[in-house]
């Protein structure tokens, strides 16, 4: 295990998401200990985004984690940094991390995310 993956992470999620909340469950489940991880609702914490240059809209249009020296990672960027932390899905961290994978992946979830709101009444 890097220093990287012993260092903590607030991951910036969307509590309001169905989705979202058993992806964060299934997160944990497979995670040998909660330390390390710290979930926070995008939703109640605009002031602290705000304080860190994070736009609040930004952040429930995707995935944020501020890693512990305070830089904001989002996207497939963000999930990377988390999949790191579960052993079996680092493979998976490492694949939509790569150069070819990675911009497809970005637009897919990028449309994903913004129809869901879009349905949602959220955007």
């Amino acid at each position: 295990m890097t220093k990287q993956d012993t260092t903590q992470l607030k991951v910036y999620y969307d509590a309001a998401c169905p989705l979202c909340r058993r992806e964060r469950q299934r997160y944990e489940s497979w995670q040998k200990t909660a330390e390390g991880v710290i979930w926070l609702d995008v939703n109640t914490h605009h002031e602290h985004l705000l304080a860190r240059g994070v736009v609040p809209r930004d952040a429930i249009l995707s995935l944020h984690v501020e890693d512990a020296s305070g830089q904001f990672h989002n996207g497939i960027d963000a999930y990377v940094l988390l999949m790191h932390r579960v052993p079996r899905l680092r493979p998976l961290g490492w694949l939509i991390g790569l150069p070819i994978l990675k911009p497809i992946l970005t637009y897919l979830y990028n449309f994903s995310v913004r129809r869901r709101l879009a349905l949602d009444g959220r955007l």
